[in-house]
């Protein structure tokens, strides 16, 4: 991912404005680095049946990235999560102001777009790439969880309520990523069965982060932890074992459905997935 790195800070969001702090603020979280976890995912596809799109997908990669960091500076804020840390880092509005902060995450969204329309794909496969990111990260994808999420703060969900939270929150931008990896190699067919893999992937990851937010210190998280027990987590609904338990079988699950990936996809991704997969366990 050393590559997408470079490309990345050779992206970064500029801004020719006399503001004093404004393209600081919009470079700052981008630069603090973060696991790029949907980027890897993306180009893992797309290096699996096309190497020489690789340099190519960084666009693609690159976007996701962008709304995703604009999503964890808006879950953040004061009206959201109050977090005063982030990718190990203080969050913007801690270093700046709660203005700058909405401000940024909504220059990062809509930079997302504008870095994905200049790919060097087809039409065809740039609207199809930004509806997959537009339909997963806005208002019936990422921005739908965040609602639900803040609203029943404080209200405890039935489970099944909690993972359709969070399969909207977490999961479909995660999902969204190996779609649209596989339609920047043409394998539309393969787009849904990514897709599908990418939803469990993403609960998953979600409930590891539930498990994580009780067991690691924030040094050890980057981001401010032990701060969930208000909210519709998988740990304060069903308890620490059962939330190990419902990690353990869907990791297990996931561990087996990427045995049914072509050779080439299982090769690409398996180092990568089987990290992060097993993360709970550690």
């Amino acid at each position: 991912m050393e590559k997408f790195e470079n490309f990345l800070l050779e992206h970064l969001p500029q801004s020719s404005s006399f503001h004093p702090h404004y393209e600081k603020a919009l470079q700052e979280m981008l630069q603090a680095g973060g696991k790029r976890f949907r980027p890897a995912l993306l180009i893992g596809v797309v290096r699996a049946y096309n190497p020489l799109m690789v340099e190519s997908a960084y666009y693609a990669a690159l976007a996701v990235e962008l709304l995703h960091t604009y999503s964890l500076i808006h879950d953040d804020l004061p009206a959201m999560d109050d977090s005063p840390l982030r990718r190990g880092k203080p969050t913007l509005h801690v270093i700046y102001d709660e203005v700058t902060a909405i401000l940024v995450g909504d220059a990062l969204n809509t930079y997302s777009f504008e870095v994905l329309s200049k790919a060097p794909f087809s039409a065809k496969t740039k609207v199809e790439l930004i509806r997959l990111l537009a339909e997963n990260g806005g208002l019936n994808g990422m921005v739908l969880g965040q609602a639900i999420d803040c609203h029943f703060e404080n209200t405890p969900l039935q489970i099944e309520d909690i993972k359709t939270l969070h399969v909207n929150k977490t999961a479909k931008l995660i999902a969204a990523s190996l779609a649209m990896g596989a339609v920047i190699v043409g394998k539309e067919e393969l787009s849904q069965k990514l897709y599908d893999f990418g939803i469990d992937l993403g609960l998953l990851f979600q409930i590891q982060d539930d498990i994580l937010d009780v067991t690691q210190s924030s040094e050890e998280a980057g981001k401010l932890t032990n701060n969930d027990g208000e909210k519709n987590s998988f740990v304060t609904i069903l308890g620490f074992d059962e939330a190990m338990l419902e990690a353990n079988s869907l990791a297990d699950k996931l561990l087996c459905d990427i045995e049914s990936f072509d050779t080439v996809l299982q090769e690409e991704l398996t180092p990568l997935l089987k990290k992060y997969i097993n993360r709970h366990r550690k």
